[in-house]
């Protein structure tokens, strides 16, 4: 992490965090502001989704998004795009336009065309920072010096947000793991796992090694501790990441919000980019 880059990144979540805001302080809805700042994240190619994300071992790139409302969790999904330039503006139209929760491939993407998303040819998605990524990847797989560097498995974007009426909303959105295998889904757009939000509780967006998110059902287990036994979201989210996670070697962390608007951003790896802010809190962004 150079000087330089951590003041592109910063300068990155800033903007998506002014958008998010600028929603809720117009007294916008949660789901909006999250729409809009998982957008701002995605169109920037720093980041593991949209613009900037990895590349399958095919060269290619195949995205999942998610969102969820908490007011009646009601949820939109797609899974394996290329295609539309905001993949979470995609999987809102899923859970607005039609009676589905997740969609893949062809379907998902005339669902979008139907609702006028706008789509962008494979060049946009290129990287170069991604390619050599790519290529890197392959290279130690051949020789089989494969480490186990957590930027290639983690890579996820994504946003919580309760707004003034106290309705709580989420959204992900990623590329997947590096020389993914094509086809391959992870945690990002399964409600349950990487996305999750209902207004008893909480809203969250999860980033990590996808497969053990799944595994442990990362964002119900922490509304579940909260529901059924009374923890609160920084002792339920604290268990899930620092406890549950490493009993399947995962790693990761999350961004979470309550329904009285408490914030927690645990992990349990080197950094997590996270920023945040509300009507009662500091102003924060943040990698270590």
């Amino acid at each position: 992490m150079t000087p330089t880059r951590e003041a592109e990144v910063r300068a990155a979540l800033d903007r998506a965090l002014r958008a998010g805001e600028s929603i809720l302080a117009a007294d916008g809805s949660a789901l909006d502001a999250v729409t809009e700042a998982v957008s701002a994240l995605e169109d920037e190619p720093l980041f593991n989704a949209g613009r900037g994300a990895v590349f399958t071992r095919d060269g290619r790139h195949e995205m999942d998004a998610a969102v969820m409302d908490g007011r009646d969790r009601r949820a939109g999904c797609v899974a394996g795009v290329m295609g539309p330039r905001n993949p979470v503006r995609l999987a809102r139209c899923i859970m607005e336009r039609t009676d589905h929760v997740l969609m893949v491939g062809e379907g998902a993407l005339r669902v979008g065309r139907d609702a006028g998303i706008e789509e962008v040819p494979p060049e946009h998605f290129f990287t170069q920072e991604r390619w050599d990524a790519l290529q890197e990847t392959l290279r130690m797989e051949a020789a089989g010096t494969l480490d186990d560097d957590p930027a290639r498995r983690h890579g996820t974007v994504g946003a919580v947000a309760r707004d003034r009426s106290g309705a709580l909303a989420a959204a992900t959105s990623t590329g997947g793991m590096t020389a993914k295998r094509p086809g391959r889904v992870g945690d990002s757009p399964l409600i349950g796992a990487g996305t999750f939000a209902d207004n008893r509780t909480c809203a969250i967006s999860a980033t990590g090694d996808g497969e053990a998110f799944i595994r442990m059902s990362v964002a119900h287990e922490i509304d579940a501790r909260m529901r059924l036994a009374g923890e609160t979201l920084a002792q339920a989210a604290d268990h899930v990441v620092h406890v549950g996670l490493p009993d399947l070697n995962g790693s990761g962390g999350l961004v979470s919000v309550d329904f009285e608007g408490r914030i927690v951003a645990p992990f349990n790896c080197e950094g997590m980019y996270r920023a945040w802010s509300g009507d009662s809190l500091d102003r924060e962004i943040a990698i270590y």
